[in-house]
Formats: C-alpha cells, sequence, structure tokens
C-alpha cells in the first residue's frame, strides 16, 4: 500500500500538467491571442484569435488579373488593412526535459495540425482608360481557408505560472487559392491557471 501511494503522490505533477490551461500572446505569423489547454499528458488543443498578415504583393496581383474589374483594368497597386485570422488546432507532446538535462521546469516538444481562416481586406488601384483617364479604386475581402501543420517547443517554468514557446509551420489555403503554402512562425508566452 505505501508503494502505491508513494507512486500516486510522485504521479501528481504529471496529472498536474495535464490540467493545465493557458492563455497568452503569440508574436510572429499570425499575431494572436493564444488559449491553450490539455486533455491528457499528451494532447492539447488550442484556439487562436489574432492578426494575420497579408500574402506578398505578387499573390495579389495574381489575384487582380485572374479577376479583372473590367477587361482593359490595368493592375497599379494596392494596399491591405483590416486582417484577422482565426486558428483551431491540436497537438502531441513529448517531454524533453531529460534529454536536455534541465533540472528545474520542464520542455515540451509538439508538432500538430489544425485548420485556419484569414481574411484581409484588399485595395486595389487600377487604370481603364475606356471608363475614365483618372486612376481607379476596387475594394475586395480576400478570405483564405485551410489546413496547418506545426511544431515547436514549449518551456513550464517551475517558479511562475508562465510557459514560453517557439514554433514554425506551413498553411495551405485550400479556399481561395488552392495549393498556395505560407511558412508561419511564432514566439509567445502564456500564463498558466
Amino acid at each position: 500500500m505505501k508503494k502505491v501511494l508513494v507512486l500516486a503522490l510522485a504521479m501528481l505533477p504529471l496529472f498536474a500538467i495535464a490540467q493545465e490551461s493557458g492563455i497568452g500572446l503569440r508574436f510572429g505569423e499570425p499575431f494572436s491571442i493564444t488559449y491553450k489547454t490539455f486533455l491528457d499528458d499528451k494532447i492539447s488543443l488550442e484556439g487562436m484569435v489574432g492578426r494575420g498578415g497579408p500574402n506578398s504583393g505578387q499573390y495579389y496581383r495574381r489575384d487582380f488579373e485572374n479577376n479583372r474589374p473590367s477587361p482593359n483594368a490595368f493592375y497599379v497597386g494596392h494596399s491591405t488593412s483590416n486582417s484577422w485570422s482565426l486558428n483551431f488546432r491540436g497537438a502531441y507532446h513529448e517531454d524533453f526535459s531529460d534529454d536536455f538535462n534541465i533540472g528545474s521546469g520542464y520542455l515540451l516538444g509538439y508538432v500538430g495540425a489544425g485548420v485556419q481562416l484569414r481574411s484581409v481586406l484588399v485595395d486595389y488601384a487600377f487604370t481603364d482608360s475606356s471608363i475614365s483617364q483618372a486612376t481607379l479604386r476596387e475594394t475586395r475581402r480576400n478570405m483564405d481557408f485551410g489546413p496547418e501543420a506545426f511544431g515547436g517547443a514549449e518551456y513550464y517554468f517551475d517558479e511562475a505560472p508562465i510557459s514560453v514557446f517557439g514554433e514554425v509551420g506551413f498553411f495551405m489555403e485550400l479556399l481561395d487559392r488552392f495549393g498556395h503554402f505560407r511558412l508561419q512562425g511564432a514566439i509567445g508566452v502564456r500564463y498558466l491557471f
């Protein structure tokens, strides 16, 4: 019975890991408020609400060329604003504390997948001599949706209810431009409760 009690007490920190939820900031792409919770000591779910950066200038130029507002429209430029992103994802975690001889706190490596919805307002400037000699404008909302895959590491402090993380990943559009890949990455911090 003593052995079972000692084993149960020794396992308490593992159950605490499984119960930790955290809210924080993610600095990178996309810049977000992040909420992460563990279903058990290996599996987590995360939701993020934030601001996704615009795609490349070439991406929007191609979008304009493929969907001209008039047959004689000639692309001049564009600007972006009012961007946002929503992410929902799950991850598998492994404890690498012993592999890196970490004596205080613990380090979890993780890989995962999820879905992402992104939106940005694009203001196009163009000319069309058949309509007017002035520069014309058209505003469109660019919506992108698709899966993402990512990997990273998160360090949990013993002395404070805080974790820090870094990760890299890919987002692939299914909607609006099928197959367009985007490299993403971030560092961040979470308050644990």
